[in-house]
């Protein structure tokens, strides 16, 4: 599917998206480095019973940059632009990965423009150790220093799916601009914590779903989102790692077609 752009009605900013299908709209955000392409399996899928936009994260395929620093609260600010933009009303929201926090900032944040949220391969609270590990990382990549072997090694393991998926996801890397992917990435490293406190608010459908070989999205912070939410459940997928709706995309396809089916609950008081 070819991916179309548009100007946002507040910023005036150039977003492209690639949409398909019709009914109740699914928004779907990739992570850092990625591109709405990355959503290729769930576009298929799910086009069938909802209108199913994927879109380009600020800086990454055809959309345009948000400023050099720009913290999480922008890109959830910028997703409520896009939402706006396209007159989707309350979404189903899904992130993966970077678009997991801005799923979660939009859901606190909007929750009358949310259905229901699904964090993919999220991160929450990360410890010390792993915390100085991806600010150190997103310090490199602000230095011009990008080494893209080392996240795909501890994304994919060795199966035929896993080694077409990295090729495929190695292109994506290496053709992001380095600008933006050294503002989204400095977002992700600093943004594990940003709503972790608010998520009991959220009162919609919570599907939180990782892999068990993921070591940075990892299955306890999965979990633990879950529980924090007023309405969350957790799914880990065994045998898959950090791009899973790539890697195990039928099971991810059928854990996110059953979490949509869900009936829309309300706010319980806290």
């Amino acid at each position: 599917m070819t991916s179309t752009t548009l100007h946002l009605s507040k910023s005036g900013a150039t977003v492209a998206c690639r949409a398909q299908g019709a009914g109740e709209p699914l928004v779907l955000l990739h992570g850092v480095g990625m591109q709405s392409a990355a959503w290729g399996p769930q576009l298929d899928a799910l086009h069938h019973d909802y209108r199913v936009i994927a879109v380009d994260l600020p800086g990454h395929g055809g959309s345009d940059p948000l400023p050099q620093g720009s913290t999480l609260p922008a890109f959830v600010a910028w997703l409520d632009d896009v939402i706006a933009t396209l007159n989707l009303g309350p979404v189903n929201l899904a992130g993966h990965s970077m678009g997991a926090l801005i799923a979660a900032g939009f859901a606190v944040t909007h929750p009358d423009m949310t259905r229901r949220v699904a964090l993919l391969n999220g991160v929450y609270r990360r410890d010390d150790t792993a915390g100085a590990a991806v600010l150190a990382r997103a310090a490199e990549i602000k230095r011009g220093k990008v080494d893209t072997q080392t996240p795909l090694a501890r994304w994919f393991g060795t199966s035929t799916t896993d080694t077409d998926a990295r090729k495929q996801v190695s292109d994506w890397l290496n053709a992001v601009d380095l600008a933006a992917y050294g503002t989204a990435y400095s977002a992700f490293a600093g943004g594990d914590k940003t709503y972790a406190d608010q998520l009991p608010h959220i009162a919609c459908p919570f599907l939180a779903l990782t892999g068990d070989g993921d070591h940075n999205s990892t299955p306890q912070m999965s979990r633990a989102m879950a529980a924090q939410a007023q309405h969350g459940e957790a799914v880990v997928i065994e045998g898959h790692r950090h791009m899973v709706n790539l890697t195990a995309a039928e099971q991810v396809n059928t854990h996110l077609l059953a979490w949509l089916k869900r009936p829309e609950t309300t706010k319980e008081l806290l």
